[in-house]
């Protein structure tokens, strides 16, 4: 198939071309790099031994977005671009509206009228809010404690009310828990710009020098060690789960599933893992709990094993040593 990938040059975007290339597909990839670089595509190429085509464009902009699915023939989309930091959705709320709920309306627009009819959305299990129980399965209930969050649930309604409206749509909304890694080969991996958001980056970076310690958010709660424990996941096996989607939306569909390991690891046990991998001690200070972080949060992944025949295979061991491989060949990132 002819896959458009929005945001294809971005952290699961790129990992996820090299899997559809892997697996046969043509791949166009259309980004504006306000968070990527296009030298990930280049590198996606290399990894693969295949072309990519590559369109720099917003996914605001509906005639541009018309003009791509119409000129390499687009089959289905992969949509992941839009923005994703939870403290800047917070201090510029209707930035993000904009550019992930209203993008994605000028995308459906597109789509519907060039008659491509499937999609694969990048949505998170930020939609699950502050867990009412655990492990979190697809029947929790949606809530979200900022504006990036409820960008994604009102995207997912959307999507759901769209199919409402054209059953003949086939629509998978993919909940990712945290995705972690990189390539095993240290060409592609996350590449953040400023202060990382997410740990496992800023851990790289206190690894490889560029940051003097790492500061753990909350040591008092009610976890093993104190510290917050979430679902980490290979970011190969979640762009395996991407590719396990679109082969699963074989007949008209509208589905969501959690793509996670169903396994909790603390922040300590993400530093141990780390230290073992990069050979070093790795300074950190406990400081006090950020508003809105949450004890534990993980998935139950049943469902994702029933309806894609998928499930995550690399374990923390594995996410570490790709992520300091890749750290090590790319002290600075893509620009070094």
């Amino acid at each position: 198939m002819n896959i458009l990938v929005t945001g294809g040059a971005g952290y699961i975007g790129s990992h996820t071309c090299v899997e559809l290339l892997n697996a046969g597909h043509e791949v166009i990839v259309f980004d504006n790099f306000c968070n990527s670089s296009p030298e990930s595509v280049k590198r996606v190429q290399q990894i693969s031994g295949r072309q990519v085509s590559l369109v720099k464009g917003d996914i605001r902009n509906r005639d541009q977005l018309e003009s791509v699915l119409r000129e390499f023939k687009c089959d289905a989309v992969i949509h992941f671009a839009g923005l994703k930091a939870v403290g800047e959705s917070v201090e510029k709320p209707l930035m993000y509206y904009d550019n992930n709920v209203v993008g994605t309306v000028r995308l459906l627009e597109a789509m519907e009228a060039t008659g491509v009819k499937t999609i694969v959305f990048s949505s998170s299990a930020t939609v699950y809010g502050d867990p009412q129980y655990l492990p979190l399965d697809e029947a929790h209930p949606l809530s979200a404690s900022n504006p990036y969050g409820r960008s994604k649930i009102v995207i997912e309604d959307m999507l759901r009310d769209y199919y409402r409206a054209h059953p003949d749509w086939k629509i998978a909304l993919l909940r990712y828990f945290n995705p972690v890694g990189a390539h095993e080969s240290g060409l592609i991996g996350e590449d953040p710009n400023g202060i990382p958001n997410n740990l496992m980056p800023f851990v790289a970076q206190v690894a490889i020098g560029r940051r003097e310690k790492l500061n753990i958010w909350g040591g008092d709660y009610a976890t093993p060690d104190g510290t917050g424990v979430r679902d980490f996941i290979h970011v190969v096996d979640l762009a395996h789960g991407h590719v396990a989607a679109l082969q699963a939306l074989t007949t008209p569909q509208c589905f969501s599933v959690n793509l996670g390991t169903g396994i909790g690891y603390s922040v300590l046990d993400v530093v141990k893992a780390y230290e073992k991998a990069c050979g070093k001690t790795l300074p950190y200070t406990i400081a006090d709990r950020r508003p809105g972080d949450i004890a534990s949060c993980y998935a139950d992944p049943a469902q994702a094993r029933e309806k894609l025949g998928w499930e995550a295979r690399l374990g923390l061991d594995a996410m570490c040593a790709d992520s300091w491989r890749w750290q090590q060949k790319n002290p600075n990132g893509f620009v070094g």
